[in-house]
């Protein structure tokens, strides 16, 4: 369908007003969307949009605008966890949607920064244990780190592995929980 860039304006009664405030509000639509739809329905009995909306193979085609109707408590919650994650109500409806409909979990820009950087932290701590090790086995015996000193860089990356770990599984978490219900 094409981008509505246009706008139909008329006068109707009182009464007409009301029936069409009511009618809209029972499908749970907005009074424009309604009149819309009632517009979009009738042009097409008539085969008239063929006609008149020729479909040009220029025009890219645009992102889906999806709208939904939400309870009030249900408005909330998605309010309070778009803003516990740092975004907007709509992107934040729109990553759950795609991961649901892909199977993926999303993770925030920020949150996957932060996880890039530690994974490049561990490869470099990867990458210097290596060189230590590859000159302890070319001399035999190198004025290198001591046992102890090596026991706490392993211990230091078991604690990042740990965190990163517990990063993830509180991101799945929060894209999963209720509001009632923290992450923990």
């Amino acid at each position: 369908m094409a981008a509505a860039t246009q706008m139909l304006k008329t006068r109707v009664t009182h009464e007409a007003k009301q029936i069409v405030e009511s009618v809209a509000r029972r499908q749970q639509l907005t009074e424009s969307a309604w009149l819309r739809r009632l517009v979009m329905t009738t042009l097409q009995s008539t085969g008239a949009t063929a006609e008149l909306v020729p479909e040009s193979p220029d025009e890219p085609p645009r992102a889906g605008r999806l709208m939904i109707r939400l309870t009030a408590s249900d408005r909330l919650l998605l309010r309070a966890r778009a803003a516990a994650r740092g975004m907007a109500t709509a992107t934040y409806a729109s990553a759950l949607i795609r991961s649901h409909l892909r199977s993926a979990v999303p993770i925030p820009r920020e949150e996957m920064q932060a996880l890039k950087r530690a994974v490049g932290e561990l490869g470099a701590i990867g990458r210097n244990l290596n060189q230590l090790a590859r000159l302890a086995n070319q001399a035999g015996r190198t004025a290198g780190p001591s046992r102890d000193e090596l026991r706490a860089l392993l211990r230091a990356c078991e604690a990042l592995r740990d965190h990163v770990r517990q990063l993830l599984d509180a991101n799945l978490r929060s894209w999963s929980v209720g509001n009632d219900e923290a992450p923990r």
